[in-house]
């Protein structure tokens, strides 16, 4: 599964660099494309792992450029059923696939009619935004029977109680918000979220913890992979293809594989602290 992927990649001194897009955006087609250019093509490297967003109407921890890309998404037509075939996409590339989605979703489809499928199609596990392990029977039978994993999220507020249950119930890895607020880019990193990778592993040094929220740019990236397992970016990679889209040229990934190209260097330009087992100190 994804964290025993993580854990390869730890061990060969660097971190993982996790890509988020969403499924729809500009259109069905190109977004599988785009997801297909983000885990690297001929020699260059790219992501190594692809978390696909489902768009919804009202995202409660997306930022600025994500709702505009899911709102664009949702008019054009995108459904439940596409992100099926976009972990398709992925998967048929080698490079594992997540899902994250709002867990109403889920719920509307069926969770094991969903964790079925989605195990069909290739997928390894979801990202649930918004839902916690208290409400989560549901998904914890689903994820068992399919043999999925399950990535719930922690943000530097949560207190220690609700950080054990919540490490706790992960499986593959744990999704560590840096900052108290929604998705975005940021000029600098966030100063919270080493201290909040350091909780996780004094809980359980051998959780591995995935850091996103405010990457956008290769050093960024370097600088999260130096105390985390992963680095996960999503609206750095979509403003091209808005830029792109309002240009009238929705087809042109070459910004996105442009800032692909940086973030993969970023993440293996530098020592991961994560690998001496230094980063809990």
């Amino acid at each position: 599964m994804t964290g025993r992927r993580f854990a390869e990649i730890r061990a060969q001194g660097r971190g993982a660099l996790v890509g988020y897009l969403p499924v729809g955006y500009p259109d069905v087609p190109i977004s599988l494309a785009a997801m297909r250019a983000l885990t690297g093509e001929g020699d260059a490297p790219g992501v190594d792992l692809v978390e696909i967003g489902m768009p919804y109407s009202d995202p409660v921890m997306d930022g600025a450029t994500i709702q505009k890309a899911g709102t664009r998404a949702l008019q054009r037509g995108v459904r439940t059923a596409d992100v099926f075939a976009a972990v398709g996409a992925v998967a048929a590339t080698g490079t594992p696939a997540v899902v994250m989605i709002y867990w109403n979703l889920v719920e509307r489809y069926g969770a094991d009619a969903f964790a079925r499928d989605l195990k069909n199609a290739g997928g390894a596990g979801l990202i649930t935004p918004d839902l916690t392990p208290d409400e989560a029977q549901e998904w914890f039978e689903a994820s068992d029977a399919h043999g999925l994993d399950r990535i719930f999220l922690v943000s530097p507020s949560s207190t220690d109680d609700r950080l054990a249950r919540t490490v706790s119930s992960c499986r593959g890895w744990v999704y560590a918000t840096s900052l108290m607020g929604v998705t975005g880019t940021r000029t600098q990193t966030s100063s919270l979220a080493p201290a909040l990778v350091r909780r996780i592993r004094t809980l359980d040094p051998e959780a591995m913890v995935g850091v996103g929220l405010g990457v956008s740019n290769g050093a960024q990236a370097r600088e999260v992979a130096e105390f985390a397992d992963a680095v996960i970016v999503g609206s750095a990679l979509l403003n091209p293809l808005l830029t792109a889209d309002d240009a009238g040229r929705p087809e042109d990934l070459s910004g996105l594989r442009t800032v692909v190209a940086d973030l993969a260097a970023g993440v293996r330009s530098g020592t991961s602290l994560a690998s001496q087992g230094l980063s809990g100190s």
